[in-house]
């Protein structure tokens, strides 16, 4: 009924690859762009040979569960660190797009880091079988509820038969 896709979409003024649908933990780079290294060996006054011109933002896959209930299927998604206003859940020519923006809160300049919080980004193909204009969303404690609820079947009719 749901499937992951393995087409790219347009998200703003990026292409994200259709790499991002497949089930990884490895997360990828959404702009593309390459930090910029220093180079220890130059001097001070050497002028810096590139300039980054956005901030590169991470995604990873979130975790789903999906269920079948007696109203049609229940997607359970997993977003920690993601707030209600940074998600973004779409659906566009049966694609389902879950986006979510995590934003750092810890005040200071880091001097060493382990930890990075990460975007999280997952498509889903939709079937027919599946009324998109219906489709409710819901987000508690880091947990991403979607509730994709079956399509009315088409009433049987008869069809008039026309002579030419």
């Amino acid at each position: 009924m749901i499937e992951p896709t393995g087409q790219p979409i347009d998200i703003g003024a990026t292409t994200v690859p259709a790499s991002v649908a497949v089930p990884s933990l490895t997360p990828w780079t959404k702009s593309g762009t390459k930090e910029v290294t220093p180079n220890i060996a130059a001097p001070e006054s050497a002028p810096a040979t590139r300039e980054p011109t956005r901030s590169q933002e991470v995604f990873a896959p979130p975790p789903v569960d999906i269920y079948e209930d007696d109203q049609g299927l229940v997607v359970v998604a997993d977003v920690p660190g993601v707030e209600r206003g940074a998600l973004d859940v779409r659906v566009e020519n049966g694609l389902l797009t879950i986006l979510g923006r995590t934003q750092d809160v810890a005040t200071g300049t880091p001097i060493h880091r382990e930890y990075e919080l990460t975007g999280f980004f997952r498509q889903f193909q939709l079937s027919e079988e599946i009324d998109a204009a219906r489709i409710a969303a819901d987000v508690q404690q880091g947990v991403l509820t979607l509730r994709l609820p079956r399509a009315a079947p088409d009433p049987p009719r008869r069809i008039a038969v026309r002579t030419s």
